[in-house]
């Protein structure tokens, strides 16, 4: 009876707290709206956010989110900061929100896929891939901030990538793409390659050949898959460029973003398995076969130092693709 009692205080505990973010969430999103409307009225120079756009920015991140958290893919904290970071990115541009969707379900799909196989080798694996609030903030932390960049710069819609009519806006639609492949081309590469790859993955330092799970250890499949993964992102950009840019034949041609999107995805797990290889420790437990983060007497070295995890090396990796990619693209970027 006592344990009854136990799990009835949890679930009215967890109701709250639903109740608690909903509210909440919705008390910062209309804080957004009326910022907006008084920004426009006041300077004339921004967009204030429709109400259909402000209520679909609310109601699709929750409802993704809620699905999420009962698959497991997210934790409570991740859940809250996954609805943050859908909530921006949706206000402020439509094509942020689908190259976020675009992540988000591969991602959550893939690193449930073949769970089995990973369990193997993967001595952190959890069930369903459950995110927390970390790692949804190293994931989505930059996008968030070159979303709402992005707002003070043109205001809240949609706009084609053109250097020469919206330089600095552009700028920012190229970074937070690439922030976004690269964690998806990096994703891809995690969950696909050492399940498909039939070789041992390669130290991307050195060429050696190191147990699946090291730290900075490469395939070719999983870059392949990175390279996919990219493209899947700057595809799904492309698509809703397409569908909602007004007077979109008017702009200098969108389709680079495809390549764009493949080029940080697998520029972005190359970066982000040359860091790992470094700045990450990576060892060989001998009593459970599995490759480890920790140091201790069973455990093997392989490569690598204990300056950053796995969500410090994540977040560096789409921060230096988001400060650098765009200005190679804009050297090769249509022109009129």
């Amino acid at each position: 009876m006592h344990f009854e009692d136990e799990l009835l205080v949890k679930e009215y505990v967890n109701m709250m707290t639903d109740m608690i973010v909903l509210c909440f969430t919705l008390a910062i999103s209309l804080s957004f709206w009326v910022i907006s409307i008084t920004a426009s009225t006041y300077y004339g120079t921004l967009q204030p956010v429709s109400p259909w756009r402000w209520l679909f920015s609310v109601l699709v991140p929750l409802i993704l989110t809620s699905r999420a958290l009962r698959k497991k893919s997210l934790d409570h904290g991740g859940a809250l900061g996954a609805l943050l970071v859908g909530f921006i990115l949706t206000i402020a541009n439509m094509s942020f929100f689908s190259a976020l969707l675009a992540f988000f379900i591969t991602s959550s799909k893939l690193t449930r896929w073949k769970g089995d196989v990973k369990k193997r080798f993967d001595s952190e694996y959890k069930e369903g891939g459950q995110r927390n609030w970390v790692q949804v903030f190293c994931n989505g932390g930059v996008p968030t901030e070159l979303a709402l960049l992005y707002m003070i710069e043109v205001g809240p819609g949609e706009m084609p990538v053109d250097f020469e009519k919206q330089y600095s806006a552009s700028w920012m639609c190229l970074s937070l793409l690439g922030a976004l492949a690269c964690s998806t081309g990096d994703t891809w590469a995690s969950e696909v390659g050492p399940v498909l790859s039939k070789c041992k993955p390669r130290l991307i330092t050195t060429w050696k050949k190191v147990p699946p799970g090291t730290n900075g250890g490469v395939t070719t499949i999983g870059l392949i898959a990175s390279f996919l993964g990219g493209a899947t992102v700057g595809t799904a950009y492309f698509i809703t460029q397409l569908l909602l840019v007004n007077e979109l034949h008017l702009a200098v041609p969108q389709w680079p973003i495809i390549v764009y999107g493949a080029m940080s995805g697998l520029l972005g797990s190359m970066l982000d398995s040359f860091l790992g290889a470094n700045m990450q420790y990576s060892g060989y437990d001998e009593s459970t076969g599995k490759v480890v983060n920790y140091e201790s007497p069973t455990v093997k070295r392989i490569c690598g130092k204990p300056i950053l995890d796995n969500n410090g090396v994540n977040l560096f990796s789409s921060i230096l693709i988001a400060l650098f990619l765009p200005g190679f693209a804009w050297g090769f970027w249509p022109r009129h």
